[in-house]
């Protein structure tokens, strides 16, 4: 016994081959459905009425109280844009579609409904989810600083959201009427990766400038860090960045290479933390060694911008005993945090002068020995003057 195929979505909607008969057929069905049930013909189209006016109602109302929030960084105005998106079309189709569900209708009528309301549906949702894909950009592009320089990318991004969202769209529709749709699938894919492989490197650019849009890593105005760089950024683009060096050249470098370094944001310090080793000579006395923590806190705890960390004796150094010195300086400004640095290592200078420690620097000492372990003064010895005595010896009478 042979298998029945099962009928396609077209077969059970409606087939394109003979659309005339069918409309001539869809159209004597619903007059005889209405010439001999005019009561249920009549509850259904009440019922159908009402259900739009309260859709109507409903979307009317949410758009009337978001009305003043048209603005997108909110969340009433980011509500209130997808609730104006959606057409008075879908909501008279989407009333009669549930209708049908309740009150039986001509089958070629249903047939005729359903795909109706498949396409309608498929449209708006697509609409939706454009908007809300559009109004999540904009929502994230409006609390960066870097958004007027992002126009172009921000342009391209709503062209591919467009171009994305109504291909979905139009193969969901095509897929419902029955259409194959798998050799299309195919042939975008393969279009889509032959684009890609053409277009990496600006696409890739591109998707560094959004990511730089999103995660905002860096913006505007800030002094960033970067294999070896440093400067402030002066302009984000769609493919570079331009960044104004210390020096005073532009450097410009590419999105997708400046993301694939490690960056430095040092406009995002709260505070610098200052840590450095001072030295001292071994013939420091252990007295004068115990005051340095001491008198070196006491001076770093009266300035106003420094807040104390540690001071402490680190280690025997072979020519110096040395003191490792921390504190923060509680403001993120570079030149402040190098004033008030100077200062106190100045004042350590002073006060170092004062209690007679001396600052050690490299030395070496060598001892000269005979072979049996005499230790060799290694000073030249004076020559003897020919007029001078000898020790113990008379000096002759004139």
């Amino acid at each position: 016994m042979g298998v029945t195929p099962a009928p396609s979505p077209v077969e059970k909607s409606f087939s394109i081959d003979g659309f005339g008969h069918q409309v001539e057929t869809l159209a004597a069905d619903t007059y005889s459905w209405v010439a001999h049930d005019s009561g249920l013909a009549l509850t259904a189209i009440g019922f159908a009425f009402g259900l739009y006016a309260i859709f109507y109602g409903i979307r009317w109302a949410i758009g009337r109280v978001l009305s003043d929030s048209h603005e997108v960084t909110t969340w009433r105005g980011f509500v209130g844009r997808i609730v104006r998106r959606t057409r008075s079309v879908f909501i008279a189709i989407a009333s009669i579609y549930l209708v049908t569900r309740v009150i039986p209708m001509p089958g070629l009528l249903q047939r005729v409904v359903n795909t109706a309301f498949t396409i309608s549906f498929a449209v708006q949702g697509a609409l939706w989810v454009r908007e809300l894909l559009l109004a999540l950009v904009e929502r994230r592009a409006a609390d960066s600083e870097a958004s007027h320089e992002l126009a172009s990318a921000i342009g391209i991004i709503k062209v591919m959201v467009n171009v994305v969202v109504w291909v979905v769209a139009t193969i969901l529709i095509l897929d419902n009427l029955g259409v194959n749709v798998t050799a299309l699938v195919a042939g975008l894919g393969v279009g889509g990766i032959a684009i890609g492989f053409a277009a990496q490197g600006i696409f890739g650019d591109l998707f560094a400038a959004l990511a730089i849009l999103f995660d905002r890593p860096f913006k505007v105005g800030d002094v960033i860090s970067y294999g070896g760089n440093t400067g402030t950024v002066e302009a984000i683009g769609l493919k570079t960045t331009r960044v104004r060096a210390i020096s005073g050249e532009q450097l410009v470098i590419s999105n997708a290479k400046l993301l694939d370094q490690q960056i430095s944001n040092l406009r995002r310090i709260e505070e610098r933390r200052v840590a450095f080793i001072i030295s001292v000579i071994y013939q420091t006395s252990p007295d004068l060694l115990e005051a340095i923590p001491r008198e070196i806190e006491a001076m770093i705890r009266a300035r106003e911008l420094c807040r104390f960390d540690r001071v402490h004796f680190i280690q025997f150094s072979p020519s110096s005993l040395d003191f490792e010195i921390a504190y923060h300086v509680v403001v993120p400004d570079l030149v402040t945090m190098m004033d008030e640095r100077q200062l106190i290592a100045l004042g350590i200078i002073r006060r170092f002068a004062g209690l007679g420690i001396s600052f050690a620097h490299p030395t070496q000492t060598s001892f000269a020995a005979l072979a049996d372990g005499t230790i060799i003064d290694p000073r030249p010895i004076p020559e003897k003057r020919r007029d001078q005595p000898e020790p113990g010896a008379q000096a002759r009478p004139a």
